[in-house]
């Protein structure tokens, strides 16, 4: 496992949480914390236009991390590349991982918003070529090249010390192909493309780049029913959230999330995952755990409590499982 213990914050806030002017300090303040600690890993996505204040720009969050630790892995997950100009995106890439020491990870994925791709005057039916084109680019400009891109020059300063570790990230066929194809990394959103993946890298005679999988949202506490009673609106606006902009509707969506209109049925889901201290190590034997101590402007409060108990009592034994095996 490239990590076994995450924070994520997609540092969105419902009407009735915390307001953004607290969360972002609030999570700078449990990132350092984490560092300290020694979880794994922080992530940050990246979605535009939202009412929630989604973060847009979650490089920035990643360099203000990356000024506050030493050690965490950093994770952009994901950067939605065909919005971007590639040259931009390297040259973002290879600053914030100078600011992060070399920590630096990024997700690069093709995006499936519509109103997003129209807010940036780009075309949804052309991200395939997109993330060809764009992919190229960055992993060219990253490894130091000065290159024609057809009447522009490419060329970018600073470099990091080494390349940052890319990923390519999708839930279809095509995402395996194309990771496999720029010799990267892979974040497959689908069960069962990891071994497409492996396949692929093999046709082509290179060995496969790590996977980075899909992590399980984690609330930790000792009482789940309080558990519930404490976050539930918070997990319950949150898939409402990533609902709506899946732009899910019984006629046109197979999402999981549809239809999760209530806490209970959420509950049922599994999105989240209610756990003690000791489910918390069972779980963390086969699969990412990503905290989301400030899930939809959960107060603080609240998040710390779940960082604080699952930190004194249940990281410590998963950090002993190591991160290469159970």
């Amino acid at each position: 496992m490239l990590f076994r213990t995450a924070l994520m914050f997609d540092l969105r806030s419902a009407d009735f949480g915390t307001p953004h002017e607290q969360i972002y300090p609030a999570a700078l303040d449990m990132i350092e914390y984490a560092d300290r600690q020694g979880f794994d890993n922080i992530i940050f996505a990246e979605h535009h236009g939202s009412p929630d204040g989604y973060c847009p720009v979650p490089s920035l969050a990643a360099a203000a991390a990356g000024a506050r630790t030493k050690d965490i892995m950093i994770t952009l997950c994901a950067l939605v590349l065909p919005l971007h100009d590639p040259v931009k995106i390297a040259e973002t890439i290879a600053v914030t991982d100078l600011i992060c020491g070399g920590r630096l990870h990024t997700v690069l994925a093709a995006g499936y918003v519509d109103h997003e791709f129209a807010m940036f005057r780009k075309s949804l039916k052309n991200r395939g070529k997109a993330m060809d084109e764009g992919l190229e680019i960055i992993t060219r400009a990253l490894a130091g090249e000065r290159f024609m891109d057809g009447d522009r020059e490419v060329f970018i300063r600073p470099l990091p010390k080494k390349m940052p570790q890319l990923y390519v990230g999708g839930g279809v066929a095509a995402t395996a192909r194309r990771a496999a194809k720029f010799n990267l990394g892979f974040n497959p959103l689908s069960p069962n493309l990891d071994t497409l993946y492996i396949e692929e890298c093999r046709k082509l005679g290179r060995e496969p780049g790590p996977i980075f999988g899909r992590s399980v949202g984690t609330h930790c506490t000792e009482d789940v029913e309080q558990g519930w009673r404490d976050i539930g609106e918070y997990a319950l606006f949150m898939a409402k959230a990533y609902a709506k902009i899946s732009g899910s509707d019984p006629k046109q969506s197979n999402s999981p999330l549809f239809g999760l209109d209530t806490i209970e049925k959420v509950r049922a889901s599994g999105m989240i995952q209610m756990l003690t201290p000791d489910q918390c190590v069972e779980m963390a034997k086969t699969r990412h755990l990503s905290l989301m101590p400030l899930m939809s402007g959960l107060p603080p409060e609240i998040g710390w409590k779940s960082l604080e108990l699952f930190t004194a009592k249940a990281l410590p034994r998963i950090k002993a499982l190591g991160k290469t095996g159970a």
